[in-house]
């Protein structure tokens, strides 16, 4: 075979080339620490790492996720902690009310000071979170959740929804919670039936709110009293089935059984007093603090002995439904400690799979950097070695052995 001058110029460029171009693709290796830089490099570690980057990527968004959801829902904790001191508050200075040395001007000055408690609490049912949504509105994040008609009326604009925000692959958490669950559907009572003194009682009859025996009825019952020639009697009207009971005589502290629950009357109350009984139902807890406002500023000055005695009532009503109100904030508390808890194992959860990912990312696509460096001085050698056996060769010719 005759190998010509142009063939031999050719077959050493290409092997310098080929050198050259192994060289500093190693070089590119060894630069960067990656031993796939093109797919063509590997096919199918390429394309597993572009399968396990996509996971990895999906991964970190549901870390800033749970991000999200934890700052929300501390938001929320923090709002309800707010709501649950202000009750608490409240609820110490109904106990300070009903002593025997308030008169009608400290109740109408206490009053005062609940109304301002009364915007305060509404502007935390209003709170809004970082981002300007509100907080208790449900899905309708952009629309004020409560708005006052009259005092103790107020609306709910929102709807019954929970934002929801993707934690995991399979697990979607609330980040939020409907402002009716927390300061609407509250149980008047004892949860389970409620008792009042009628608004027209003229004795010293002091109600409690009772407790269930058996299995209370669900009826509506009134308790009517006599009093004939000093002697005290009371009587129990079903109002539902319009059965009354026996004349039944009074003893102040003494049990009244009634469709199955009790509750007790003390103190000397008039002929003609009635107290009823009658099944909870939800009562917000705007409502319970404006009748609340308003029981104390009904009593006149000087005080008889009769309003002091609806003052306690109303007092002991307002009491029941404060810690009716606190029970269920307390509640939704306890479920965002829950969520809470959650979202912070799936974040520890995440961060161990995102540990495996760059892993396997590393095992798929890291340079051995003992393999590449020898590559590199093995090429770097071979390109020295191409380069001059083609100046030796290319400077053969028949004229030097002539």
């Amino acid at each position: 075979m005759r190998i010509s001058t142009s063939m031999i110029y050719d077959m050493g460029v290409a092997g310098i080339q080929k050198q050259t171009s192994d060289l500093l693709k190693t070089n590119m290796q060894v630069a960067s620490g990656r031993r796939i830089l093109t797919p063509k490099d590997d096919p199918v570690g390429a394309a597993r790492v572009l399968e396990v980057s996509q996971a990895k990527s999906l991964n970190q968004q549901y870390d800033v996720n749970t991000d999200s959801t934890s700052s929300a829902l501390s938001l929320e904790e923090t709002a309800l902690d707010a709501v649950n001191n202000l009750l608490l508050d409240v609820r110490t200075s109904v106990i300070d009310a009903g002593g025997p040395l308030m008169d009608q001007t400290k109740l109408a000055g206490l009053a005062t000071s609940l109304r301002g408690r009364y915007q305060e609490l509404l502007g935390l049912a209003n709170s809004t979170d970082g981002n300007g949504q509100y907080m208790f509105s449900g899905y309708k994040g952009a629309v004020q959740p409560f708005t006052q008609t009259s005092p103790g009326n107020v609306t709910y604009n929102g709807d019954q929804g929970q934002r929801l925000i993707q934690v995991s692959p399979s697990r979607q958490i609330a980040a939020s919670d409907a402002g009716s669950d927390v300061f609407q559907q509250i149980k008047s009572g004892n949860g389970i039936f409620v008792t009042a003194a009628a608004a027209t009682n003229t004795g010293t009859g002091l109600l409690t709110p009772g407790s269930v025996v058996t299995a209370y009825d669900g009826n509506d019952y009134q308790v009517d009293f006599t009093v004939a020639a000093g002697v005290t009697t009371y009587t129990v009207t079903n109002l539902t089935t319009s059965v009354i009971g026996p004349s039944t005589p009074y003893v102040s502290g003494n049990a009244i059984p009634v469709g199955g629950g009790q509750f007790t009357v003390s103190g000397a109350p008039a002929n003609g007093d009635s107290f009823t009984l009658n099944p909870s139902s939800n009562e917000d807890i705007f409502k319970t603090l404006n009748n609340l406002i308003t029981a104390l500023e009904t009593p006149t000055d000087p005080i008889t002995p009769a309003e002091h005695t609806t003052l306690l009532n109303n007092l002991t009503t307002a009491i029941s439904n404060l810690d009716n109100g606190r029970n269920q904030v307390l509640k939704v508390q306890a479920s965002i400690g829950t969520r809470m808890q959650e979202v912070e194992a799936i974040k520890v959860s995440g961060m161990d799979v995102a540990l495996q990912y760059d892993m396997t990312l590393s095992d798929l696509q890291d340079l051995d950097y003992a393999k590449g460096i020898t590559d590199l001085t093995r090429y770097q050698t071979g390109l020295e070695a191409a380069q001059k056996s083609f100046l030796k060769i290319q400077g053969l010719s028949l004229f030097n052995y002539m």
